[in-house]
């Protein structure tokens, strides 16, 4: 009887430091503003990983220092989940390394000359205007002759420049941790867990610079619609206790009319984040802060 031959497993292969630092790009160009990453991210080129040492080049020292102060230790967290291990970023000044135009600036910064009257002078960046030079106007593509690099950049076309892409936007997504399904979704059942997901959907957080709007004014039905469940079953969800302590609190926005009081649809607050289920704050002696909500949504109306 012929031997079954065995199924060997794919082994960890790290990508080169060029398509770690397209990853890299490609993530952060999700999480910033255009202006920012056109700015202060696509100039910088990778240099090499050798050690666990990762160095990118900056073209001048204003974009070192941004870097440095308020993108560094992100961008060690992303290089640390592609490689699998503990790195350190290096960051230099290296206008060597950027092709220059007859001339002798750099050709990615035709925008910006030393001695351009002040009309031309490319905007400031995010923080302002720095002293000294202005920062460099955003650079074109740079293509890195890495078979790696050209596959990637391939796939991310076909995610995100299609017509199809177009439509489903896969760029606007809604951040949902393993946790949620996990230890949350058989908790609170089906229907409390995608009415927690279409309520934040009409929110907005951004957890790197804390921005949060997580109040919002609507009805029952338009929640009941973005849930595809009945409004008898909102209603059911949000009067749920563990729903109503960890992740929405309501009440009811009641208006004056010659025919009496009009009920006018629900003022909504929103927790964002995931907290620990009971059993796991009882397990870790990791309490929960049980008052995420204002004031407002204290004592919320029942309909």
């Amino acid at each position: 009887m012929d031997s079954i031959p065995q199924t060997q497993l794919p082994q960890f292969q790290a990508p080169d430091y060029q398509e770690a630092w397209e990853m890299v790009l490609s993530q952060l160009r999700m999480e910033m503003s255009r202006a920012q990453f056109e700015t202060w991210v696509q100039p910088l080129r990778p240099l090499g990983y050798q050690e666990r040492v990762f160095t990118i080049s900056a073209f001048n020292p204003y974009g070192r220092d941004w870097v440095e102060t308020r993108l560094k230790s992100h961008i060690v967290r992303l290089l640390e989940g592609l490689f699998n291990e503990s790195i350190s970023l290096q960051v230099v000044v290296g206008n060597a390394y950027y092709p220059r135009s007859a001339e002798g600036y750099p050709q990615h910064f035709e925008g910006y000359r030393p001695d351009s009257p002040a009309s031309e002078t490319p905007p400031a960046g995010p923080g302002g205007t720095l002293e000294g030079s202005p920062p460099p106007a955003a650079p074109a593509a740079i293509e890195v002759p890495s078979p790696l690099t050209k596959n990637r950049k391939v796939m991310l076309q076909r995610a995100y420049g299609s017509e199809r892409a177009r439509v489903i936007q896969p760029e606007r997504g809604m951040f949902i941790t393993l946790y949620f399904f996990d230890s949350w979704l058989p908790l609170i059942g089906h229907s409390a867990a995608i009415t927690i997901l279409a309520a934040r959907s009409m929110c907005y957080w951004n957890p790197m610079t804390g921005e949060l709007r997580n109040e919002v004014e609507t009805e029952m039905g338009e929640l009941a619609r973005r849930a595809s469940v009945s409004v008898r079953t909102i209603k059911d969800v949000l009067n749920m206790e563990l729903v109503q302590r960890y992740f929405l609190r309501y009440k009811v926005r009641r208006l004056m009319t010659p025919n009496g009081v009009r009920t006018a649809g629900i003022l909504l607050q929103v927790r964002m984040d995931d907290p620990l289920t009971p059993e796991d704050q009882a397990a870790y002696n990791l309490p929960e802060e049980e008052r995420w909500y204002s004031a407002d949504f204290e004592d919320e109306e029942k309909e």
